[in-house]
């Protein structure tokens, strides 16, 4: 699992960016009842996705609710609340290596 050293394109707001690891199913609830049938590499499962997107699908929603219903990268791009974010996210200025702005 990788951090935050890799630049890459984000999935949700489509900036070149450094790419934080987002779990699918948050790690707080690998050990919860509901999500004890899954299965190991299920939890290890997640997406690269930039700081700022990270960040505003953690404030939008519990653990809970993104480990039950946006605990996928098509479940995640179709909410709606979380679009607008990204919309956002896409506008702003972002420093990579020394080039600011730079979007692919």
């Amino acid at each position: 699992m990788q951090t935050q050293n890799k630049v890459g394109v984000c999935p949700c707001c489509h900036r070149r960016a450094y790419l934080t690891f987002h779990h699918l199913i948050p790690k707080k609830m690998h050990r919860r009842t509901f999500f004890r049938k899954n299965k190991k590499e299920e939890f290890d499962e997640g997406i690269m996705i930039c700081r700022q997107c990270h960040n505003g699908i953690h404030k939008f929603y519990s653990e809970m609710e993104l480990a039950k219903r946006l605990n996928s990268l098509a479940a995640i791009l179709a909410d709606e609340l979380l679009a607008v974010h990204f919309a956002w996210v896409a506008k702003q200025k972002i420093n990579v290596k020394g080039n600011s702005n730079i979007h692919s």
